[in-house]
């Protein structure tokens, strides 16, 4: 999605995937052919235009759809914007792929107003996919949700989660923070899932599957690759893990 926090590599990414539908599904291919079988999708014509294609050559992948992602500016962003989006259309759209678990986008849950996320739930569980909230800011959002959330309305939660606490509300560098955040965090009983696991590509693939290895509170990982061969070099590595 060429998303801003990459800095001067979202125009690249801009230029080679998100205006370039062929290519981005050549790179989900080479994903798919690596072994990944699931992938995280948003309605946004290109990058569905990219998946059809990908699946038409054969992959085939459960997605896993972020509902209600907008044009809101991850940089400064605007959470009355964000609750415009048309994000019924979003679940019927995704009512037709083989889409077992649908998230509430990040800038509709951190905008906090509980009772439209209550509803887009609501509305993930009516259509008979297992649903989940996104968060940016997995500190304050933990805290927030027991008080204001039915908890039985959701079944996972995805958080940016990495070993430098990059792009994560929380000072995690030491080993008591970061296990006082996971414990807040799996107080929720919730299965969890981790994406920034690269922190915005601050961290190689290396380091941040050394981190995950252990790690038996994370039940999946959001990774995101811009080219053949790092869907190649990463996913051959991940296997290691």
């Amino acid at each position: 999605m060429a998303e801003l926090y990459y800095g001067h590599r979202s125009r690249l990414y801009l230029d080679d995937l998100y205006n370039n539908p062929e290519y981005a599904s050549e790179v989900i291919q080479e994903a798919y052919n690596q072994g990944i079988r699931a992938i995280n999708l948003v309605n946004n014509e290109n990058l569905l235009k990219a998946y059809d294609l990908a699946a038409d050559a054969g992959c085939d992948m459960k997605v896993i759809a972020t509902i209600g992602k907008s044009d809101v500016d991850y940089l400064n962003p605007n959470y009355e914007v964000a609750k415009e989006v048309d994000w019924d259309e979003d679940i019927e759209l995704f009512s037709s792929y083989d889409c077992p678990l649908m998230l509430v986008d990040e800038f509709i849950v951190d905008g906090y107003d509980w009772k439209l996320t209550s509803k887009i739930l609501s509305e993930i569980n009516d259509a008979g996919a297992l649903s989940g909230i996104v968060t940016a800011f997995p500190s304050k959002t933990t805290d927030l949700l027991q008080d204001n959330l039915d908890m039985d309305l959701f079944d996972f939660y995805m958080i940016p989660f990495n070993s430098i606490s990059y792009m994560m509300d929380i000072n995690a560098f030491n080993a008591s923070q970061r296990q006082e955040f996971v414990e807040r965090v799996l107080s929720l009983n919730k299965k969890i899932i981790a994406t920034r696991i690269l922190a915005a590509g601050v961290l190689n693939p290396k380091e941040a599957f050394t981190f995950f290895k252990d790690l038996d509170y994370i039940d999946a990982i959001s990774i995101g690759v811009a080219k053949v061969e790092e869907a190649r070099e990463d996913f051959e590595l991940l296997k290691e893990y």
